[in-house]
């Protein structure tokens, strides 16, 4: 199930906060809880992307994103994601996430995501490949940065940012179905 309470609160506390700009992280706080854990009583790697959206969306309503998306009638999607898990996080670990705009280009946004241990191990990262959509599809990254007041050029993203979009446009869809 879905963590409404815990998306309630970070809405409450990121509403609290200090806008960002588009080049600022949100940082935010957990505690992996016993119903956040698989069979092997570590963090579920599903439970990890939710735990990042409790990152995200803060993210969204500190950069004014979410008032735009509200104004327009806009939708946020996720449209591709790559993860890498290096240290387990168990039942009453605190984590830290780090939540940054990478970039963007013709189609999507490009945001970066981190969970951290107190012990100042990373234990995961996440990109993902985002976008605003309307009733007509996706809504080019520079009508939503217009809609923001931001007039800013994307940061140059990392090599290996730019290799995974580069093979995600290569990768054929709809898949082939396997047996």
């Amino acid at each position: 199930m879905y963590p409404f309470l815990r998306m309630t609160k970070e809405v409450w506390l990121s509403r609290r906060q200090p806008p960002l700009t588009i080049d600022q992280s949100h940082v935010s706080h957990h505690i992996c809880w016993p119903w956040d854990l698989d069979l092997w009583m570590e963090l579920n790697n599903g439970r990890t992307l939710t735990i990042y959206d409790l990152g995200r969306i803060p993210l969204a309503i500190r950069s004014g994103l979410a008032t735009v998306l509200k104004q327009k009638r806009w939708g946020l999607t996720v449209a591709g994601s790559v993860v890498r898990y290096r240290r387990r996080v168990r039942m009453f670990d605190r984590v830290e996430t780090h939540s940054r705009l990478l970039g963007w280009d013709h189609r999507f946004v490009y945001i970066e995501q981190s969970m951290w241990k107190t012990n100042g191990d990373c234990s995961s990262q996440i990109v993902l490949r985002t976008a605003v959509t309307d009733k007509n599809g996706i809504v080019p990254p520079e009508t939503v940065l217009e809609a923001l007041g931001v007039t800013a050029q994307s940061p140059t993203m990392p090599e290996w940012v730019l290799h995974w979009i580069q093979a995600e446009d290569m990768r054929p869809w709809p898949p082939e179905k396997s047996g």
